[in-house]
């Protein structure tokens, strides 16, 4: 692995920095929004999720640009995006511009588990395609990490504190947006695309520099060969596609099904209902992002060392004993134990769930389909992600918080059944054989 090729994956993967501060920042914020705009749950709950609901548009088109007009400019794109939502957020003067601001905001994030992941994964090389896509993730843990800090830091500073919480986001949008300038096309996108081949084959000999020209240029026919033989086929909802389709619908129900996006998002309501004081529940907010900083630091370390599975494996036995803990906590009023149990929980899904889904679903789908694939995916994290944030406020009120952590516990019991029956390894596989793997196509192509 070349310099070259972390720094262009970094740069991409600095999306999920956005990302990350962008949707857990208004965890600081939401109960001064509530109050401010006096707000009931159900209004809370849309205004809370408003960008999650832009997240869902935004993952179900984000293909088309990616595809359309490539992967590179579609990164540019989300920059300018993040930018307007975060200057817009700060100035709301209303719930409804608020809405809107934090929906544009959505767009972004949800485009940006799109392209960024794809655009990783088609220029990484195979031994190393976990650990650099898995910086994605990582750096939407840190992102959350920062977020929560920057709340804790910005929470005296009076009145206006959530406008500024909100609008901090845009000086890293400027940053990010600066450095997407800097980097090349996806090759494999190149290479499918008329016209293009020369282009396609320069940016594959700078991420290939020990091969000779000619190999380059064998590699490259390969890589359209595949492309052509995909786009001769039925479409992308088809038979052939039916395990990949599958599988990255799947590994995104049940990664909200965790309950992972209602906690971030409202850590510090959750730790008010064990008697913890308001400045004292953003402080274990910071603990939330420490933990996982730290254990999705871990997950990418053994991504590509253990495999894909194992690490779910991990995860999903980790889910069940935190949420089953948990619930029980809350259950005899063992309020003390409920701030530990949600620290494992969140470690659990960092190693596991956090570390795998992008990797997974950027690697699962042919070339041809592999922006429809990773939007397929994206969109169904995001529906179930929105779907939990808009009625999470209702659910603790109407339901003992007990019920609400069984409820995920259950559901990861599933996750299990799910990994032990279902899930293939693609550890250290070339894109082209994971396709021969699932039985997308017969014929295998040369390892990079």
């Amino acid at each position: 692995m070349t310099p070259r090729i972390f720094y262009w994956s970094l740069t991409s993967a600095l999306a999920g920095f956005l990302f990350g501060f962008d949707t857990v920042v208004i965890s600081g914020a939401e109960k001064t929004i509530q109050s401010l705009w006096q707000l009931d749950n159900l209004l809370h709950g849309l205004a809370m999720s408003s960008a999650l609901w832009g997240t869902v548009l935004g993952s179900l088109l984000g293909g088309l640009p990616t595809d359309n007009f490539g992967r590179r400019k579609t990164l540019l794109g989300i920059g300018v995006l993040y930018f307007i939502s975060a200057v817009w957020c700060g100035l709301a003067t209303d719930v409804y511009t608020f809405m809107i601001a934090r929906f544009i905001g959505g767009v972004g994030i949800g485009v940006s588990t799109v392209a960024a992941p794809l655009y990783i994964s088609e220029i990484a090389p195979p031994k190393r395609r976990g650990l650099l896509t898995c910086l994605f993730q990582f750096n939407i843990v840190f992102g959350i990490l920062v977020a929560f800090l920057s709340n804790s830091l910005l929470a005296d500073i009076g009145e206006n504190a959530w406008r500024w919480m909100l609008g901090v986001v845009a000086f890293p949008a400027l940053v990010y947006t600066a450095m997407c300038i800097g980097i090349p096309e996806s090759p494999r996108w190149l290479l499918g695309r008329k016209g293009k081949r020369d282009e396609g084959l320069r940016v594959l000999g700078l991420i290939n520099p020990d091969m000779k020209p000619a190999e380059v240029v064998a590699f490259a026919d390969e890589i359209q060969a595949a492309s052509t033989s995909e786009s001769t086929g039925t479409g992308f909802w088809t038979y052939r596609l039916r395990r990949p389709i599958m599988l990255a619908i799947l590994i995104a129900f049940f990664n909200q099904l965790s309950g992972i996006n209602a906690v971030l998002y409202f850590a510090p309501r959750i730790f008010e209902l064990t008697g913890l004081g308001e400045k004292s529940a953003l402080l274990q907010s910071v603990g939330i992002g420490v933990t996982n900083l730290v254990f999705t630091f871990l997950g990418l370390w053994l991504i590509d060392r253990l495999g894909r599975r194992t690490l779910l494996y991990i995860g999903s036995f980790g889910y069940i004993a935190s949420l089953g803990l948990c619930a029980w906590a809350f259950f005899t009023q063992e309020y003390r134990i409920v701030p530990a149990c949600i620290f494992a929980f969140i470690a659990a899904h960092a190693i596991g769930q956090g570390a795998v889904i992008w990797v997974f679903i950027s690697e699962i789908f042919p070339n041809q389909y592999r922006a429809t694939g990773q939007s397929l995916g994206s969109f169904t994290h995001w529906i179930f992600a929105a779907l939990l944030t808009t009625f999470f406020p209702q659910m603790v009120t109407t339901f003992a918080p007990g019920y609400v952590f069984a409820f995920f516990c259950g559901m990861m019991v599933l996750q299990l059944l799910w990994v032990a029956t279902m899930v293939p390894e693609t550890k250290g596989v070339p894109l082209e054989d994971i396709e021969r793997q699932l039985g997308v196509r017969d014929d295998a192509s040369p390892d990079w």
